[in-house]
């Protein structure tokens, strides 16, 4: 599975500990940035072109990083194709992904420590998509408004 993972200087310390963590786990990396800690950087500027890549099947999930995790998720919303949600528990980062399709992860780096980050990633990277019926009509609602 090809994950892409992004921050801003918010999310910067957790990323550079999750990316060994999924490497560790046998995913396929791809680190949309920041790569240094820069207190002036802006989350769309690593969100987005991640974003990007995920809706154009470049990429199977993703994982964005801010602070708070709100400015990422917003962001990764006006890209259609990509269902991103801040994600703050373990019942959500799998449900969000078998039943609305969620395809990125929102972490807030100020507000998530270590070991849930890691917890809410495992929930979310090994759930799947049930595909019935009325999650179908739901998403196709969803769709229409990327139109």
């Amino acid at each position: 599975m090809k994950i892409g993972i992004a921050a801003d200087h918010g999310g910067y310390e957790l990323k550079e500990i999750i990316h060994p963590f999924l490497e560790s786990l046998g995913y396929e990396v791809t680190d949309y940035g920041a790569f240094e800690l820069d207190n002036t950087d802006d989350y769309p500027d690593f969100v987005v072109p991640m974003g990007r890549a995920l809706a154009n099947k470049e990429l199977d999930r993703a994982i964005a990083i801010c602070g708070s995790g709100v400015g990422a998720s917003v962001a990764a919303n006006k890209i259609a194709g990509v269902r991103a949600a801040l994600i703050n528990d373990h019942f959500s980062a799998h449900q969000g992904v078998e039943d609305d399709d969620l395809n990125m992860l929102c972490l807030g780096g100020r507000v998530t420590g270590y070991m849930a980050a890691q917890e809410l990633i495992t929930a979310f990277l090994t759930a799947r998509f049930t595909g019935a019926e009325r999650h179908m009509r739901r998403l196709h609602k969803v769709h229409l408004l990327e139109k």
